[in-house]
């Protein structure tokens, strides 16, 4: 390395740089604004705006509080959710297949995507959910609540409709589609 008078000296490729006084407090500088920059990718996580996926596939979660949290893409297959609280929660792209949703509130919440078949919906409110083009394949529905819910391009079997379309009223305040049209319900 070669020696010289004061400041810092590094090599850069097939050169050596001395850097000193001015010089090197813009690095510090640089340096800074590059830290504060990538440490804004784990505040935006922590306002909720970037959640990482979760998994919570096969677990025990009867009774949680997941009310407003940001789920996108999380792993909820063959958990037991009952009494789960997913209220206004933003559980798109998410796998719930198999789960157990026995008194689970689903309210308000964005289904969007979701993979929710072979789920066994009871007692289950979905009052105002959003499942466009959720899956739901081989779920059953017993006394649920889906006053305003939002089934939009939502992969149905033809005898869910039919139950489902018993049932559907109310318009989805977020989506302003109306639940039976959402189902395809003939008068």
């Amino acid at each position: 390395m070669p020696g010289g008078q004061g400041g810092m000296v590094m090599k850069f490729g097939q050169g050596w740089a001395r850097i000193s006084g001015r010089g090197w407090q813009i690095c510090w500088v640089v340096l800074v604004l590059v830290g504060v920059f990538l440490g804004s990718g784990e505040a935006a996580i922590a306002r909720g705006e970037y959640a990482p996926p979760l998994s919570f596939s096969n677990a025990e979660l009867s009774g949680r509080d997941f009310s407003g949290q940001w789920l996108r893409g999380s792993e909820l297959s063959n958990a037991n959710l009952t009494g789960a609280n997913f209220s206004d929660a933003h559980i798109e792209g998410a796998a719930m297949s198999g789960s157990t949703l026995t008194d689970t509130n689903l309210s308000g919440a964005y289904l969007t995507n979701t993979l929710m078949d072979s789920i066994k919906f009871e007692r289950t409110d979905l009052t105002n959910a959003v499942l466009l083009e959720a899956l739901l394949l081989g779920s059953t529905f017993e006394n649920v609540t889906i006053n305003g819910a939002d089934f939009t391009d939502a992969l149905l079997d033809g005898y869910q409709v039919k139950q489902l379309c018993a049932i559907a009223a109310g318009r989805n305040p977020n989506t302003d589609v109306d639940t039976r049209e959402s189902l395809g319900c003939r008068d």
